[in-house]
């Protein structure tokens, strides 16, 4: 099945973990990726592999980019994967050699790491994510963030393999991208949803309460409760930033 399947990546200053990504993604004849501003070796890396072709986009929502991304492959099985996702061996070789039904999308299980660490607590264990799909039948929706595949009646099959996620490296990295989600967020819904400083609190603590204690951060020493601040902070400043959107 790998010379019917492209894979497309979308891809923003992605140097740490892209070769090894891309490397992983052999098997596959044709490599999208969509490139929306990277400013370190980013590009140069992607045009190495005989297999990649690179594409360029200003950043438009990750919804609507990734459907651009899908649009620019040749076939009709689409495999989505992120920059710091790396396929395992055994999930390549697993989708090769699975029958695939165009009426159904292959969820993946995703190993996720922080700093070189497997974390399995604060929700990001049991991480299956919609990634494998026929076109023709699915698509994704136009969200800024947070986007998501348009299902329209297929069904979910889980594949048996997963794939390593490194989440992040380090505190900025984290607080980075909980940066950039929330003002994704904010813009997003402004006008759509209403925000207060009580709700952003209420769902701040709920989110840490939840991540630390209920998905047991706690047994991951520095590291979980790093994590679980995180989610909270980011929970608290989408609602914070909503609440200034919708009063301007």
């Amino acid at each position: 099945m790998a010379n019917q399947i492209s894979v497309v990546m979308l891809t923003k200053d992605a140097s740490a973990h892209l070769k090894e990504a891309l490397e992983a993604l052999s098997p596959f004849e044709e490599v999208i990726v969509l490139d929306n501003g990277s400013t370190d070796n980013t590009l140069q890396i992607a045009k190495s592999f005989e297999n990649v072709t690179v594409y360029e986009h200003p950043f438009i929502g990750f919804g609507s980019l990734k459907n651009k991304a899908v649009s620019l492959a040749s076939n009709d099985w689409i495999l989505s994967m992120d920059s710091d996702e790396v396929l395992e061996q055994a999930l390549c070789e697993e989708i090769r050699s699975h029958m695939l039904q165009s009426d159904t999308v292959y969820a993946i299980r995703r190993d996720n790491y922080y700093n070189g660490q497997l974390i399995r607590c604060c929700g990001w264990e049991n991480d299956y994510v919609l990634r494998l799909f026929h076109r023709g039948h699915v698509r994704f929706n136009e969200k800024q963030v947070h986007e998501s595949l348009v299902l329209n009646g297929a069904h979910v099959e889980k594949l048996h393999h997963p794939m390593r996620h490194y989440s992040y490296e380090d505190t900025s990295s984290l607080i980075a991208k909980m940066q950039h989600y929330s003002t994704l967020y904010a813009k997003e819904n402004k006008g759509k949803k209403k925000s207060t400083a009580c709700k952003a609190f209420g769902r701040a603590l709920y989110a840490f309460v939840k991540h630390y204690l209920f998905q047991k951060g706690f047994l991951y020493g520095a590291e979980g409760l790093l994590i679980s601040v995180s989610n909270a902070n980011g929970v608290f400043y989408k609602y914070m930033k909503l609440r200034e959107e919708n009063r301007r």
